[in-house]
């Protein structure tokens, strides 16, 4: 059986690490005078308190803190629901949100980093709302378990099946024998890039809430903003450069900037999935750039380079900043860019969607399946780079975007029922929360906001941003007969 009361426990204690993010905006709000968000902030502690207050009392009768693989499942997914539950708590006590449908939508997509809003004007909100929506992206992007994780040392050998079920993927690497000193590592290295990258962009002349903000949106591989023209309201080639390199850097598995580190710099160049996402992101912005020029679209090189490369990053990487309204752009630059909601980034990285070494890995297999008919007796290794892809891999990778279609078609025709959706925005739709992008195309374009979406698409498109986050078979194994039998 499901140990319940465990699960309970650790639901108690992402409630406490939440609410104790949660004290920045707080303090913001008071400083900044902003009365109707502070009392937000103050009733989300409240409300907190009484969960913990009922909550408690059960988990003091917990008799194990054992856990098995089923407990990490159903533990991680509730996990992400209350941490999203408990962060809408202010966007809908401040008045932000309508209601708290739109809330818990808003506040989904900031942790998933799908960064799809729901809201229609966000420059009229508190800065210390908008703050909290930004962070809710950085807190999301390492991951809601890895944080908890990384502060609290009470999780014991829980906390190996609990981080496994988060970071899900084709392959995992294991810094330290500790997992507690791997998500330490890996917070660090989250916490000093956000550090510089804030920095450069307040060399740019940015102010420190908006190049905070902007942080969390870039690291986090995610895309909310304080302004409603996204990063093209700052117009500033420099910023664009900055964020460019610091939403490649986020989408780039993070166990290589330990390697390099600890003087691996070899195994960093010679990674095949990081060249071959590199690779994707320079030809997609060469040819992409090519046929803005050619089409007049812009005037010069250094125009045509500056967006293309820009949303082609934005997009690969799953992060959602537009510097420019792409929907005016070519068919053909718009195909390139909807081809790349199948890639997203590497593994072990903020990156969400597909993965780039899953993509890899499909072409390798197709290529080895020619050459097994011209050759039925020959033995074909798939090989990423200096790794092997084993055939158990091979086989859950195509699993894995089997099923990972099959979503996206089944959740477009569910969009379709929208009163709002045309074909083009009801498949944009689903493939954009599937693989937390957060923008799309037609009605889900630049700009766009998913404010009229009917309540229960709201619900849908949340679980589809988890779904999505938590790379489908966490969500998906609780929902089968098996899981729930003794």
């Amino acid at each position: 059986m499901v140990n319940l009361r465990y699960i309970l426990w650790i639901l108690l204690l992402v409630t406490l690490v939440i609410a104790a993010m949660m004290l920045v905006p707080s303090v913001m709000a008071w400083k900044l005078g902003e009365q109707e968000a502070l009392r937000a902030f103050l009733a989300t502690y409240a409300a907190a308190a009484l969960f913990v207050a009922a909550a408690l009392p059960l988990t003091r009768r917990l008799t194990s803190k054992t856990m098995r693989s089923r407990d990490g499942y159903l533990a991680v997914t509730l996990s992400w629901v209350a941490a999203a539950a408990l962060s809408a708590l202010p966007l809908f006590l401040s008045a932000a949100c309508p209601d708290f449908t739109t809330a818990f939508f808003e506040a989904m997509s900031g942790l998933t980093t799908t960064s799809a809003t729901a809201l229609l004007d966000v420059e009229v909100l508190p800065r210390s709302i908008l703050f909290w929506r930004s962070m809710t992206n950085w807190l999301g992007g390492m991951g809601i378990v890895v944080l908890f994780v990384a502060l609290l040392p009470v999780l014991g050998q829980s906390a190996s099946l609990l981080v496994g079920a988060e970071t899900v993927g084709p392959t995992k690497d294991k810094l330290t024998p500790k997992i507690k000193n791997t998500a330490l590592i890996l917070w660090s290295i989250y916490l000093g890039f956000s550090l510089v990258q804030t920095a450069l962009l307040r060399l740019g002349g940015l102010g420190l809430y908006e190049a905070v903000t902007i942080t969390f949106s870039t690291m986090s591989t995610a895309g909310f903003s304080v302004t409603n023209t996204s990063i093209a309201g700052y117009a500033s080639p420099y910023i664009e450069t900055v964020i460019i390199i610091f939403m490649l850097a986020s989408a780039t598995n993070f166990a290589l900037y330990y390697k390099a580190l600890t003087g691996r710099i070899s195994a960093v160049f010679k990674d095949g999935e990081l060249r071959a996402f590199l690779g994707i992101w320079a030809i997609v912005t060469l040819v992409g750039s090519f046929n803005l020029l050619s089409t007049h679209t812009y005037s010069t090189v250094a125009e045509a380079l500056r967006y293309s490369s820009f949303q082609t990053a934005s997009i690969l990487t799953t992060t959602g900043f537009t510097s420019a309204d792409y929907l005016s752009w070519p068919i053909f630059n718009q195909l390139l860019l909807f081809m790349l909601f199948f890639v997203g980034g590497c593994s072990g990285s903020t990156g969400s969607g597909m993965k780039v070494i899953r993509v890899a890995t499909l072409f390798k297999m197709g290529r080895a399946q020619m050459k097994s008919r011209i050759h039925p007796r020959g033995v074909f290794q798939v090989r990423v780079g200096q790794r092997t892809i084993t055939r158990d891999l091979q086989l859950s990778i195509a699993t894995f975007f089997g099923i990972y279609i099959l979503t996206g078609i089944v959740a477009s025709v569910i969009f379709s029922l929208s009163a709002q959706a045309d074909l083009l925005t009801a498949i944009s739709s689903a493939f954009l929360f599937l693989g937390n992008v957060g923008v799309g195309f037609g009605a889900a374009g630049p700009g766009s906001s998913f404010a009229l979406l009917e309540a229960p698409l709201k619900w849908f498109a949340s679980a589809l941003m988890l779904v999505g986050r938590l790379e489908l078979f966490t969500v998906y194994v609780l929902f089968t007969g098996h899981f729930w039998r003794r």
